[in-house]
């Protein structure tokens, strides 16, 4: 299992994480860059997680258990970047992003929490597919979601797509039997 919940869901652990869903607190302790709570690494946020906190009040589903989660490292508990899913899902579809602070970058962490977060949303009711788009120019990236078990999909017949960006998806397994 690659990941455990807690019982009200807006925690899921790994073996060196917690995802924990975004406060409304964070998201603005984020926004002013005056009030850096203790726990978070000496470069969180960073420049994806501001754009995230910016967007969560015009998204408010984005702070429920299907939504974004701030990345936490499980032995020093310092929040190292964040994921999130781009509820409510299209047609069964749900878009994930992710990123982590430079600081922890190489180490894992996003491969961890992706697979975890994709995972977990396959279980959403409607969910089948998790998409993300990645710039060919960003390898690292490209490596999380191979990593993470997604696969590399097409939707034009041009090799290379035209703005850089290549899509990863990830399915509920045919005959998957969800409850």
């Amino acid at each position: 299992m690659p990941f455990a919940t807690s019982h009200d869901l807006d925690e899921l652990t790994t073996d060196r994480l917690v995802l924990r869903s975004w406060t409304t607190a964070e998201a603005a302790a984020v926004l002013s860059g005056t009030a850096r709570p203790a726990d978070w690494a000496e470069d969180f946020p960073a420049d994806g997680d501001r754009v995230i906190a910016a967007l969560l009040d015009d998204n408010p589903a984005w702070f429920g258990v299907y939504g974004h989660r701030l990345i936490a490292e499980r032995d020093s508990g310092l929040v190292v970047g964040s994921l999130g899913l781009f509820w409510p899902p299209a047609e069964g579809i749900l878009e994930i992003g992710y990123g982590v602070v430079a600081s922890r970058q190489g180490r894992g962490y996003a491969t961890e929490a992706t697979r975890a977060l994709a995972a977990f949303a396959l279980t959403a009711p409607g969910v089948h597919t998790v998409v993300a788009g990645v710039e060919l120019s960003n390898p690292a990236s490209v490596r999380v979601l191979e990593k993470a078990g997604f696969e590399r999909y097409d939707t034009t017949a041009a090799a290379e797509p035209a703005d850089g960006v290549t899509r990863f998806r990830l399915t509920t397994p045919p005959g998957h039997n969800r409850a």
